[in-house]
This record gives C-alpha cells, sequence and structure tokens, in this order.
C-alpha cells in the first residue's frame, strides 16, 4: 500500500544484513542481538527468516554457522535455491560484528518508525470512519501508542513459533533468576507458594466482607513490593484519602499502633521508629490517587504514564464509576456495570502488563450461613467478577464473629479460585494495633 502511495517504508537493508552477518562470522555476539532484536523487527522477509531461524538455533543450543542455518532453514520449510548466495553475500558485505550492536539499534529504529506509521493510519482510519465517542477513540489511541512504547502490538495473529520462542525465553529466565514463584512476593510465604506470587498480567482479587481487612492485606502486598522490588506501585483509593492510607502504612512499617498514630500519642522510641518508616516509604515509588469518581479508563490512562511499573492496587471495585456514568444505578443496571467494570480491569492488567490487585465487596449470603467463610458464589453484584478475575482470595477472620473465640488474632485467607495452581486456605495472624495482617511464622518469631 505504502508503494502504491509512492511512500518509502522506513527500513534500513545494509543494517538488517550486517546484523544476521555479524552473527554468523561470530555467533559470541547472539545472546546480546536476540535480547535486543525482535523477528518481526526485520522488514525484508528473507533476512526475517534467517534470524527467526538463528534465533531459534540458539535458545536450543544448537551449533550457529552458515552450514547449520542453511540446513535449518529446509527443516523449517523457508528455504530456497537463493539462500546458499545470499548467505555469502551477507558474510561478505559485513564490515565487523564489533559494531553489530549500533546495527541492531538501526533495524529497531526503523520498525519502530513503522509501527508507528501503522499506528496513526489506525488511529486516521478510526476518526473518519467515525468509529465511536472522541473520549472512547482517544482511549483507544493512547492505548496503541502506549504498546508501540512499550514495544507491544495491540492484538494481531502471531505464528506459534513465535510465541513458544518467546514462552522459552520466560522459563529460561525465570530458572535464571533462581526465584520459586514467578511473581512478585506479596509478603507472605505462604499465600505466595500456592497463588505462585503475583503475576504479570494478572486481576487477583480480594474478597470480604466490610471490616474484614481487605484493604489492610491490599496494603501490605503494596509496602512489600514497593520496598523489596524497587518497582513503582500505584494505590487507586476510591474510599479513604491519601492521608488515611499513609498513616497506615507507617504504623505496619514502624510497628506502632495505629491509635496511637491516630491520637498523637507517641512515645520517643516511636517517634524515632516513625522517622525511621517515613524514610524508608519516601524513599519508595509508591503514587496514591484518591480521587472516588475514578473510572477504569482513568486509571489506566495514569498508570501508562508510570516508568517502572510493578503493582496496581483498587480500593475497592464495587466505587468504581464506568465510563461516562454516575451513580443512581438501578440493581440491574448496576450489576452490569460491575461486569463491565471487571472486564475492564483485567483487559488493563494485560496491556499493562503488572498485577493488578483490586479488593471487593462480598454480598450479605454468607452471613445467613453457619460457616461464614466466604464463597465464589458470595461476591457481590456480579458473577463476571469471579469470570474475570485470575486469583481470588476470601478473607475470613472467626474473631470478627465470635467475640469467644479461641484465638481472635487467627485470620484465613481462603484462595478460593487459582488459574495457575491449588486453591486451598493460608492461615495469617491479624494484627489489630496496626490494621495489618502478617504471617503466622513471621508474628511468631517476631519479624516484619
Amino acid at each position: 500500500m505504502d508503494e502504491l502511495l509512492g511512500r518509502r517504508v522506513p527500513h534500513s537493508a545494509p543494517a538488517e544484513q550486517a546484523v544476521i552477518g555479524s552473527m554468523l562470522i561470530d555467533p559470541r555476539c547472539i545472546p546480546e542481538v536476540i535480547d535486543k532484536l525482535k523477528a518481526e523487527e526485520f522488514y525484508i522477509k528473507l533476512n526475517r527468516d534467517i534470524y527467526e531461524t538463528m534465533y531459534a538455533m540458539f535458545s536450543y543450543g544448537m551449533t550457529v554457522d552458515p552450514v547449520t542455518v542453511l540446513d535449518q532453514m529446509k527443516v523449517r520449510g523457508v528455504y530456497d535455491d537463493s539462500c546458499d548466495a545470499y548467505m555469502a553475500e551477507l558474510m561478505r558485505v559485513t564490515p565487523t560484528a564489533a559494531n553489530v550492536m549500533e546495527y541492531a539499534a538501526i533495524v529497531r529504529d526503523r520498525a519502530l518508525l513503522r509501527h508507528l506509521g501503522e499506528t496513526a493510519d489506525e488511529i486516521n482510519n478510526m476518526v473518519y470512519e467515525g468509529a465511536g465517542e472522541a473520549d472512547s477513540m482517544l482511549e483507544a489511541a493512547e492505548r496503541k501508542i502506549y504498546a508501540l512504547r512499550q514495544g507491544r502490538n495491540v492484538g494481531g495473529l502471531l505464528p506459534i513459533a513465535t510465541v513458544v520462542q518467546s514462552t522459552i525465553d520466560e522459563l529460561s529466565a525465570a530458572a535464571e533468576s533462581g526465584k520459586k514463584i514467578p511473581g512478585l512476593e506479596t509478603g507472605f510465604a505462604d499465600l505466595d507458594r500456592m497463588i505462585l506470587g503475583l503475576n504479570k498480567s494478572d486481576l487477583v482479587l480480594v474478597a470480604a466482607r466490610p471490616g474484614m481487612g481487605k484493604t489492610s492485606i491490599a496494603l501490605n502486598m503494596a509496602l512489600h513490593v514497593a520496598l523489596n522490588n524497587k518497582q513503582s506501585v500505584v494505590i487507586f483509593s476510591l474510599e479513604m484519602s491519601r492521608e488515611q492510607l499513609v498513616t497506615r502504612l507507617l504504623s505496619r512499617a514502624a510497628l506502632v499502633p495505629l491509635q496511637n498514630l491516630l491520637t498523637g500519642q507517641l512515645n520517643e522510641r516511636q517517634w524515632s521508629a516513625i522517622a525511621e518508616a517515613a524514610q524508608s516509604l519516601s524513599a519508595t515509588d509508591i503514587r496514591i490517587d484518591d480521587n472516588p469518581t475514578l473510572t477504569v479508563s482513568d486509571m489506566n490512562a495514569q498508570c501508562r504514564r508510570v516508568p517502572n511499573l510493578g503493582l496496581v492496587v483498587v480500593d475497592y471495585l464495587q466505587l468504581l464509576q464506568s465510563s461516562g456514568s454516575g451513580y443512581g444505578w438501578s440493581n440491574e443496571s448496576r450489576t452490569q456495570a460491575v461486569s463491565d467494570i471487571s472486564r475492564m480491569m483485567k483487559i488493563m492488567a494485560k496491556e499493562l502488563n503488572v498485577p493488578v490487585v483490586t479488593a471487593s465487596q462480598l454480598s450479605r449470603a454468607n452471613e445467613n450461613r453457619q460457616d461464614k467463610r466466604p464463597m465464589l458464589s458470595d461476591l457481590r453484584e456480579s458473577g463476571a467478577i469471579e469470570q474475570d478475575a485470575d486469583v481470588v482470595i476470601g478473607l475470613y477472620r472467626d474473631g470478627y464473629y465470635n467475640k469467644e473465640s479461641e484465638n481472635p488474632t487467627l485470620a484465613e485467607a481462603i484462595v478460593l479460585k487459582n488459574r495457575k495452581g491449588a486453591t486451598g486456605t493460608v492461615e495469617l495472624t491479624w494484627l489489630p494495633e496496626y490494621t495489618s495482617f502478617g504471617s503466622v511464622e513471621r508474628r511468631r518469631d517476631d519479624e516484619y
């Protein structure tokens, strides 16, 4: 199409040839190159086929040289009679493998320009076709540009060989990291073992009745990720103000009772602990928005602008508005709205490629049962919530319902749904003085 319109598609044939030639001349540069370049960033099909073949061969531990690459191209069905001469030409025209990363940077730059042009055309067509309202078009345009910035394409068909390759890369990275779980640690070791941590693109639901501690456990996770992973954590609080949230975080981080903080009755040791906790918190990149009229689109737009984003926390789902709507719902329309919000939250997690932890209100159904532990069917207002969520954690404290409970500080994090593994119950310790949770082992050893 671009050629028909007289437009030159951005690409550099010499740079593409030099990258492949460098990899053939000196296979030692291959790991560095494949870490920076994807096969689809090559414009010329033959170059793309050769690069994809070498990429796969290296990943599977095969020897990479002109003879073995040509042989594998035959196996993959991308060989023709011109390939032998072309391979020899690639090695002849490549001046040196020393500058391979400069050649790779040129290939990446031209690919980005091509994708930017394609995205601009898509946005232009969308506008002139009148496909939706202005706000929805702006949201779609932002989503496309954000995907480009993250080095990803929105949608589109990918051959399974490409997906297999990226999956193998992820498995290799996980093996090299030495981590026991693939996701971010929540701060609760037993829970991490069950849900494998907070994983990219997962929607994690923390469901409970009011007062059970769903905000507290979500803040625990946010604080642990911010302190231990050096990544940005975004918290959207539709119920509490920024100051209330930070007071809770300070109480937990300093191990100073919340009541003392709220009343200002602090001794010298507690003031010192608060000062130290304040310094630790200030060194993290936790960002808080307490706008009570947020929509998922608002949250998504803000998160796209946060560098090094690691985790998003939302408190809580039922308080969110659907785009362009106010309050005053009938039961039926509110159920539909919550379904839409739930779906949009999952889409946001996939687009941002980070875990999204959201608190969710349970209905009163459990109040009528003798065993008041939460069930998936108790999720308030929508069955779509349990469908969209990757992990659902229900909170239960016997001490909340039974004042004569033998262990009033015992809490249960009940994994009701887990796409990555088993369901079951993890015991936690409720720390009422800090309105927070701790692992049973940690509470016993008096560790943070």
